[in-house]
């Protein structure tokens, strides 16, 4: 599957290496090296998937990903130095699907970027819209709503919701999860799961007197379990 992809880095020799590995792949490339320039493009033709630097001249990674997440459903890698957990929680939390650490090979970037554009794929193609209770998932148009409430979700927190939604009270392992949002991409953690359902949480809890619609099997996993309580 051809895709265009922005590459919004700073740093040329590595811009240069990801842009030939990926239109080696057949994808079509665009290489800004700032981040305003990254809004700008976005902004005039959206591209299939972003891979985004955090460390950049103008605005920063995180902030262009906070305002492009408010405006776009794009997938977006973040590739930074930073290898902390915090960047790395705050990093998905302002929306970014996948998030990589430098120095990384580009035969490791690819496969995230090969993943990430599967998932995306998967939700343009399906037909059937999931409702557990008051939530309703559409894949066809990748939206979210509690009791008509329009939630925003990144396209990791929505595969991993339609997966929990398909099968309600079903009780998935990390490992699990993993898998069927992620495939076969061996270099993600089960930590992206835990921050993905943290988010999701708060972005569900539209009334104060439900319970949380993600529930946590301690020592197992996560369930959705919708309905409010007595």
């Amino acid at each position: 599957m051809s895709a265009r992809i922005v590459i919004c880095e700073d740093d040329d020799k590595f811009a240069e290496l990801v842009r030939r590995y990926l239109e080696r792949e057949g994808h079509t490339t665009l290489v800004v090296g700032d981040g305003r320039d990254a809004v700008a493009e976005v902004r005039r033709h959206p591209p299939d998937l972003l891979i985004l630097d955090v460390m950049m001249p103008g605005i920063d990674g995180l902030d262009v990903c906070r305002i492009l997440r408010a405006e776009y459903d794009l997938p977006i890698l973040m590739v930074t130095a930073r290898s902390t957990e915090s960047d790395l929680v705050l990093g998905l939390d302002l929306g970014a699907d996948d998030y990589l650490t430098k120095p990384c090979s580009p035969r490791e970037l690819t496969a995230r970027v090969r993943a990430l554009l599967r998932r995306s794929q998967r939700a343009v193609v399906a037909d059937e819209s999931l409702r557990v209770d008051d939530l309703l998932i559409d894949p066809v148009r990748h939206r979210v709503s509690v009791g008509g409430v329009r939630i925003d979700c990144t396209a990791g927190e929505f595969a991993l919701l339609e997966v929990l939604a398909a099968e309600p009270e079903r009780v998935f392992t990390r490992k699990q999860l993993l898998q069927m949002t992620r495939g076969q991409d061996r270099y993600i953690t089960e930590r992206t799961i835990d921050v993905q359902v943290s988010a999701l949480r708060r972005k569900l809890q539209t009334d104060p007197q439900r319970r949380p619609l993600i529930v946590t099997v301690f020592g197992v996993g996560y369930k959705l379990a919708g309905g409010r309580e007595a």
